[in-house]
């Protein structure tokens, strides 16, 4: 943890350094690059001594794969060989250290690459394998043309700005960043003209960086003051079970999950500002003129806490790797797309059964709050009142459904797991299968998966 603070601080400085005597007016792409690689190597090995020679197998492999494969089967030789080769990681330290947590666990950052080894195979594959009226939107705006050099493939993946804790990024993104081309490109995606602006603004992600920064602390703080007052075992000790009625579970839980929380913001927002203060992460320009820093955004704590639905929470804790799973799996899975992004997104967290439970758990309570959102949800719509009471009624159950879902998660073992649910009396699990069995589920429309001119299509076969 020593390590991860110092190294994402130095980085901070580097990054400052970086954007202001290598920006892109005063260094060629290839310093830019160089630079960044070499000074994401030293941290890598800084931090994780020779475990870090795992990150620099899995690249070199996949390197190969990217330049020796079929068009047609890259994303799927890569995914296979990144996936794999996590798992093994995993695996091997579950067997070797029993549940045990290394002082150098290389584990978070080999799980960024393969986010951004198996995003690049796909859109590599998306820009040359595939026909651009096969693609949607996104996909064809994402799609990459040509197979990067060796030189834009390692900044790519060990670039000193997230090296240590990501997040990953769209490969197009950043070369356009190391190019100088990542704001103007951003910009000219609005109507700057009529934000107020006469001719093209230059924004400075200083703002940005320094409030990132004040939310670091302020995280920081609260991890140090409030996640070792509430641990999460305190929910299965014996006495407290004992002493305690259910609903003061049910509200202490809520708190020990709170409390869990602060070490994932200090972390993802601390490595957003590394990023901002590089330069990087630009997304525009908001309805207000004001100028955004939130690409590489990773949470939005005001949606997290406000969150009224499952799907809502979901979409703003741990952006970047929701945008992954999606743009990888539920995309392209041709059968259960849900499910099989929730699996995957287990397996990439690691092989402790905590995670599987929690991942299990959210499928069921993913498609029963999605049953109940179709079918009740425009009941309270026709009053201020209603709708407020149904915001009320909602926020409640998505916190408590979130804590009772992430609670196998801090555990990580099965036997704390499950005393843990036989605490609470599987209440959410029984809900969310009454739900599922008494409402009518509605078939999922799958038209962000459809290819962008699908419309057109269907249209000229009517005609």
């Amino acid at each position: 943890q020593i390590n991860f603070v110092a190294c994402q601080l130095f980085a901070l400085l580097a990054a400052f350094w970086f954007r202001i005597y290598l920006g892109p007016s005063h260094a060629s792409s290839a310093v830019r690059h160089a630079f960044a690689t070499l000074f994401g190597i030293y941290f890598a090995v800084f931090c994780f001594g020779w475990y870090s020679i795992h990150l620099f197998v899995l690249v070199l492999m996949n390197y190969g794969i990217m330049n020796m494969a079929s068009i047609s089967n890259i994303h799927r030789y890569s995914f296979v060989v990144a996936m794999g080769y996590l798992t093994l990681c995993h695996i091997s330290r579950i067997y070797i250290f029993h549940y045990g947590i290394l002082t150098t666990d290389f584990s978070g950052p080999l799980m960024i690459i393969t986010q951004k080894i198996t995003t690049l195979a796909c859109q590599l594959h998306d820009g040359i394998g595939r026909q651009a009226e096969e693609l949607t939107a996104e996909q064809n705006r994402l799609a990459v043309k040509t197979r990067p050099s060796l030189l834009e493939y390692l900044s790519y993946l060990l670039n000193f700005m997230s090296i240590i804790a990501g997040p990953c990024s769209n490969y197009k993104d950043y070369i356009a960043f190391i190019e100088g081309r990542h704001v103007h490109m951003k910009l000219l995606e609005v109507n700057w003209k009529q934000k107020g602006y006469d001719r093209l603004p230059d924004p400075s992600p200083t703002g940005a960086v320094m409030y990132k920064l004040c939310i670091t602390l302020i995280s920081l703080v609260l991890f140090l003051t409030l996640t070792k007052n509430f641990p999460m075992a305190y929910i299965i000790d014996n006495e407290f079970l004992d002493k305690t009625p259910f609903l003061s579970r049910l509200g202490y839980l809520y708190v020990v999950t709170q409390a869990a929380k602060p070490k994932y913001y200090f972390a993802w927002t601390l490595a957003d500002a590394v990023n901002n203060a590089a330069g990087y992460g630009f997304s525009g320009v908001d309805e207000r003129g004001i100028f955004r820093w939130d690409l590489l955004s990773n949470l939005n704590i005001w949606n997290i806490e406000t969150a009224t639905s499952f799907k809502m929470y979901i979409e703003n804790w741990n952006i970047q790797t929701a945008a992954w799973l999606k743009r990888v799996c539920y995309d392209r899975a041709p059968w259960y797309p849900t499910a099989l992004t929730f699996v995957l997104s287990a397996l990439w967290h690691g092989i402790y059964p905590g995670y599987y439970f929690t991942f299990l758990t959210g499928i069921l309570i993913t498609l029963a709050a999605r049953a109940i959102r179709n079918n009740c949800r425009h009941y309270f719509l026709s009053s201020v009142p209603l709708k407020i009471a149904y915001d009320v009624a909602t926020w409640v159950v998505t916190q408590l459904a979130v804590c009772y879902t992430v609670a196998p998660f801090v555990m990580l073992a099965v036997e704390p797991t499950i005393k843990f649910y036989k605490s609470m009396y599987f209440h959410m699990h029984i809900l969310s299968i009454l739900v599922l069995l008494l409402l009518p589920v509605r078939p999922q429309t799958y038209s962000i998966r459809r290819p962008q001119n699908q419309a057109m299509q269907n249209s000229v076969k009517s005609k």
